[in-house]
């Protein structure tokens, strides 16, 4: 690691979903992809789903800071759901309000509180165009008219949604039943999605309860996926699988998604936890 990036951090999980967060409204933190990757090596680095930074506001933003993410390949991400709900808690812990403003490369992120450590962000639309998502051809997101993969457990067209980030979201009747080590690298890098995608295998348990696995494009299976859990309620209730709030259960707990009416937003509300403190070497 280079001098520059010799700093304080704090490892925090939604869900299981971990992160290292990093301080950089005070200096300017610009890790190389190579750096990114040696300290997300769990054998060799400190690990982690995800970098965080979080930079100072721009002056004519209104936030109260701006985030940036990459996953553990190296990759600068646009967003991150359950990153997004632990550094809204770390702002509001900060500052004494119940509300945080953050700007992130997909847009304006607004965190509120929602209990002791519980955290619900407004995620903004979901983008369902083919050209949100993005896709490499017109295709209808609600059901795709192409077999992405061949599998008894995934009989049904997948759905598409763009939550600041791509998703491909599987149905499935029994979602362990589903290889999503296999399968899953094999769809993010399918030729239909030029910037890959995050792949959600669902299991529809009832109209308010959905169980899900992600394989999170340039991470891998993650205990949880913020982005992921919203990808799938809003995929489910496109196909009237699901209502428009349910809970949405991951490895690594569980999470309420709701996409309101009113405005289309979809407000997803879950735990976040500080691991510990450290320093980057």
């Amino acid at each position: 690691m280079s001098a520059a990036m010799s700093r304080p951090f704090l490892k925090m999980n939604g869900l299981g979903n971990d992160f290292v967060v990093v301080e950089a409204r005070t200096a300017p933190f610009e890790p190389t992809a190579a750096e990114v990757r040696a300290l997300g090596d769990r054998t060799s680095g400190i690990g982690f789903d995800q970098l965080i930074a979080i930079a100072p506001p721009r002056p004519d933003e209104g936030a109260d800071a701006r985030v940036r993410f990459w996953n553990s390949d190296g990759e600068e991400i646009f967003a991150c759901g359950n990153g997004t709900r632990c550094v809204g808690w770390l702002l509001m812990q900060a500052s004494g309000a119940d509300r945080a403003v953050i700007e992130t490369k997909a847009g304006r992120l607004i965190a509120t509180r929602a209990g002791e450590r519980l955290v619900s962000v407004d995620m903004g639309k979901p983008g369902l165009d083919w050209a949100d998502i993005p896709l490499a051809r017109e295709q209808d997101t609600r059901a795709l008219d192409v077999v992405l993969y061949d599998h008894p457990a995934l009989a049904t067209s997948p759905g598409c949604v763009s939550m600041g980030n791509p998703h491909v979201v599987f149905f499935t009747p029994d979602v362990d039943l589903v290889p999503v080590t296999t399968i899953g690298p094999l769809v993010e890098r399918h030729a239909l999605f030029p910037e890959q995608a995050n792949v959600g295998f669902a299991q529809i348990i009832d109209r308010g309860r959905i169980r899900l696995r992600v394989w999170e494009r340039g991470a891998g299976l993650t205990k949880a996926c913020g982005t992921g859990a919203c990808a799938a309620l809003v995929a489910a209730a496109r196909r009237d699988l699901a209502d428009r709030s349910a809970v949405l259960v991951l490895d690594g707990g569980e999470l309420l998604v709701e996409w309101k009416a009113e405005d289309d937003h979809v407000i997803m509300t879950g735990p976040a936890a500080v691991d510990f403190a450290g320093e980057l070497p």
